[in-house]
């Protein structure tokens, strides 16, 4: 997902600076996912088509600083089963902090570009628990999965709220994962 995601901001208006760094991401995320290749034997599907991506950089930042968040934690897990791929790990870190001070920067000018990133960030929320559902679908995560999720959902919620993403208020007002527990 994040490597196509980075091919795809790469096309929209992004800041000069951002499209140097989202060149050097392709090649990270590329060279992360030739080492999942072999390490599972496997040959990824190839996509022909990139995902649409927001073409206004407040929503856009908002959107690929989520998914690098969701990315994040993914490789959190990854470490604790596979301590020899920190490396993963670590360029996962950089990028989510590169995305936060995006993210803050936009935050810090206000008017409509701050307001912009906050209705983007509570729409991407919103979308977040199904997207979850997808990456954590294999049945080897089945005795897990409740408690994974929830893991996943309040630590990308307390980075939006820290970040000044979402207010306390706004985040009560999305649903609690033991209420979406429907999607597993």
């Amino acid at each position: 997902m994040a490597l196509w995601a980075v091919r795809s901001a790469q096309a929209q208006a992004v800041p000069p600076a951002v499209l140097q760094f989202l060149s050097r991401h392709e090649e990270e995320e590329a060279q992360h996912l030739k080492q999942f290749e072999l390490l599972l034997g496997v040959s990824s599907h190839g996509k022909t088509a990139l995902p649409r991506m927001p073409s206004q950089w407040q929503v856009l930042a908002v959107h690929l600083y989520g998914y690098e968040a969701l990315g994040l934690e993914f490789a959190r897990l990854l470490v604790c089963l596979r301590p020899d791929l920190i490396s993963i790990l670590e360029d996962e870190e950089a990028h989510v902090g590169y995305f936060e001070h995006e993210v803050r920067t936009i935050l810090v000018h206000g008017g409509s570009a701050a307001d912009g990133a906050r209705q983007a960030a509570q729409a991407w929320r919103r979308r977040l628990p199904r997207t979850g559902d997808r990456y954590l679908h294999d049945e080897s995560l089945a005795p897990f999965r409740g408690e994974l999720r929830q893991q996943i959902l309040d630590v990308i919620d307390a980075r939006f709220l820290a970040v000044g993403l979402l207010a306390r208020r706004e985040r009560q007002g999305v649903p609690h994962a033991a209420t979406e527990a429907r999607h597993f």
